[in-house]
């Protein structure tokens, strides 16, 4: 384990890393099947293994982000696992009757990282002072300490996330175009830093219009600097931008916020088209935007895969967000030229 120059940002960038990319594991097989399952079942009621699969995987995001965040700040595997342990009983997806021990949905995400940070505090203080005897006490100490936190503190941050998802909502029937252009603009810019969008989406319980724009923002994101990086970089990693995720220019935008300008424009302009097309989601389907086409496919199991809901999809999710692209491209880089394209060149290993 390495402790060496462990920052605070570094010891935060660990547990936000290790919450985007564990949501995103235990999370997708629902958010790209779980709709179209439910959809199937009175013609395929075999499905629902696959729907009892997705529910497993949706309560196991705890113990995926736990050991991902041990993972980053290269614990052993006793020590990421028992951290793993921890995130999964903080996080509250386990839930304790009479009866028995049952999962019960995700749990809150945003307590699974608070879980996990303290958990993984408790593990750097004591480190290898256990010696022979941490196979025997990491796991205990870290379940029952810092699992034991995390419970604790999850009723208030259950409220705190209740109200702003009460929030939102109100705000989006009383402003629904006004609500969705910056529920757009804020994923966009959420998906390129280590918080994870579809973690946000779950924890306010982002539904409906609120859930469409959110996807649409990340779709401004993906599309956007796929398009502004189109003649600097290489077509896989342009591509990559709204196949897989636009946090591969995190570290550019970190460098040089300013070449978020084009892809903020898209993403208001894509945030109305979200209101005035009833653009539809879920909170497991928030944050995911085109890839896996997860946005677009939860948008059409809940609109209806209609001739003319197909067409609307493909034109707001796909062809929008391209020619939005291309016209702010333009606009900030030879109309008003305070952006050049080498500023959206990445260098991967």
């Amino acid at each position: 384990m390495e402790t060496e120059r462990l920052t605070p940002k570094k010891y935060a960038m660990n547990v936000l890393n290790g919450l985007a990319i564990g949501t995103v594991v235990a999370l997708i097989p629902g958010a790209l099947l779980g709709e179209l399952f439910k959809a199937l079942l009175p013609v395929f009621p075999q499905g629902e293994f696959v729907l009892n699969a997705t529910s497993m995987s949706n309560s196991m995001l705890g113990l995926v982000v736990g050991v991902l965040v041990g993972i980053n700040f290269k614990f052993t595997p006793i020590q990421s696992t028992s951290l793993g342990l921890a995130a999964v009983l903080g996080g509250g997806a386990v839930q304790f009757t009479a009866e028995g021990m049952t999962l019960n949905g995700t749990g809150d995400v945003i307590n699974v990282g608070l879980t996990a940070a303290i958990a993984a505090g408790l593990i750097l203080v004591l480190g290898n002072r256990l010696k022979a005897y941490t196979i025997l006490l990491i796991p205990p100490i870290s379940l029952i300490v810092g699992g034991g936190a995390g419970l604790f503190i999850l009723p208030y941050i259950k409220s705190i996330t209740t109200l702003i998802g009460h929030l939102t909502a109100q705000l989006l029937n009383f402003q629904p175009i006004v609500m969705s252009v910056l529920i757009a603009i804020i994923f966009s810019i959420l998906i390129v830093s280590p918080i994870t969008t579809v973690g946000i989406a779950l924890a306010i319980s982002l539904v409906g219009i609120g859930s469409g724009a959110g996807n649409l923002g990340v779709c401004a994101a993906g599309f956007g600097l796929a398009v502004a990086g189109w003649r600097v970089n290489p077509i896989g990693t342009s591509l990559a931008h709204f196949i897989g995720s636009p946090k591969v220019s995190m570290s550019n935008v970190f460098a040089k916020p300013k070449i978020m300008l084009p892809i903020i424009c898209n993403a208001a302009c894509l945030g109305a088209l979200a209101a005035i097309f009833n653009i539809q989601g879920t909170p497991m389907s928030a944050g995911f935007g085109f890839s896996g086409l997860v946005g677009p496919v939860n948008h059409l199991n809940i609109a209806g895969w209609s001739v003319g809901n197909i067409i609307v999809t493909i034109l707001v999710f796909l062809v929008a967000p391209i020619i939005f692209g291309v016209g702010f491209n333009h606009l900030f880089t030879k109309i008003w030229p305070i952006i050049s394209p080498e500023d959206y060149k990445l260098e991967l290993a």
